[in-house]
């Protein structure tokens, strides 16, 4: 009769085969692939897109009454029903569906894989924009808590959406957190900024940073300029040592960070339309913009080699937001 096992080494055993602690990281590619399915996240803001979340406009937009307008801000809205369009004239549908269509058109060509948000409901006329509730980091996503009440809710519609698609999510914003991902942007794989102000407040930034710290990356937070709701109005990366920029929508200490981390910029003109911007880098030095841009602009983005498409996106840009707006990335390659 053979002697008992010691149950202090069969708990041992056991431990060594089927538990290996945090290590690989849940970011890992190769643990992703695994866990997951495939690598989910990223880590700069110029990999050429896999695969981007977006939203065509749709049902939601005929919300917009021209018989309610809000003298105080020149426009239509009813807040308790929570909408608002920011422009004189009403929504041209077909028209702003025909702009999103080519924008999509756009993208595919160049290899990105387009999904689309999963239940929008009927009061959601900004859900096109659908760069504003989540940020992606290495390994998923972060849902954030908007900062503009009309907004809310969205953030669940975000959520459904990720779980739908197999998207860990890594954090849900909570308590006095706001945040929105239009003000959040990678400088590189190590560093990202964001920018605070009327919609973000420094509690948004710290959660975020909680989550960017565990996977060694530096979180920069600036203030922003007077009322500027997001960063992407005057920030936007281009390749890994390439932004462009406008300088009167951003603190100087943040020009010098650029240039602490041997980023160059080509900065815009009184003559560009502000939307510039708000452009997409699909690939390193691969852009697209909305219509627009001087002469100047556009000879020195081709001075520094950036390829460019234009993409019409004004009657988009009368509810309030641009091409960056527009989207999400949820895979890019890594540079």
């Amino acid at each position: 009769m053979s002697a008992p096992m010691d149950p202090a080494w069969v708990y041992n055993e056991t431990v060594k085969m089927f538990a290996i602690g945090g290590d690989p990281p849940h970011e890992d590619p190769v643990e992703m692939e695994a866990s997951w399915g495939r690598v989910w996240g990223l880590s700069n803001d110029v990999g050429q897109i896999r695969t981007v979340l977006m939203h065509r406009p749709g049902v939601e937009m005929e919300i917009v009454d021209t018989s309610k307008r809000i003298e105080s801000i020149g426009s239509y809205g009813d807040l308790d029903a929570h909408w608002y369009f920011q422009s004189e004239d009403a929504p041209d549908i077909p028209t702003m569906q025909a702009q999103h269509d080519a924008f999509v058109a756009a993208l595919e060509r160049r290899g990105a894989e387009v999904v689309y948000q999963q239940g929008v409901g009927p009061t959601q006329l900004k859900a096109v924009y659908t760069r504003d509730p989540l940020i992606m980091v290495k390994g998923g996503a972060i849902v954030n808590r908007m900062g503009t009440r009309i907004r809310r809710g969205e953030e669940r519609v975000t959520a459904q959406t990720l779980a739908a698609l197999g998207v860990p999510i890594l954090r849900t914003l909570s308590g006095s957190a706001v945040m929105e991902g239009g003000t959040f942007a990678w400088l590189n794989n190590t560093n990202a900024v964001i920018g605070t102000g009327v919609r973000v407040n420094r509690e948004g930034a710290k959660q975020v940073g909680e989550v960017l710290a565990s996977q060694d990356v530096t979180l920069h937070v600036i203030d922003l300029v007077g009322y500027d709701i997001h960063i992407d109005v005057g920030f936007l990366m281009l390749d890994t040592d390439l932004a462009l920029v406008n300088p009167m929508n951003l603190p100087y200490s943040f020009l010098e960070l650029l240039k602490e981390l041997k980023i160059d910029t080509v900065e815009l003109t009184p003559r560009d339309d502000g939307w510039i911007n708000n452009g997409l880098a699909v690939a390193p030095r691969d852009l697209l913009i909305p219509e627009g841009a001087s002469e100047q602009t556009l000879a020195e983005l081709d001075r520094k080699g950036v390829k460019i498409e234009v993409i019409p996106f004004d009657k988009v840009h009368l509810n309030g937001g641009g091409l960056h707006c527009s989207t999400t990335p949820l895979c890019r390659d890594p540079v």
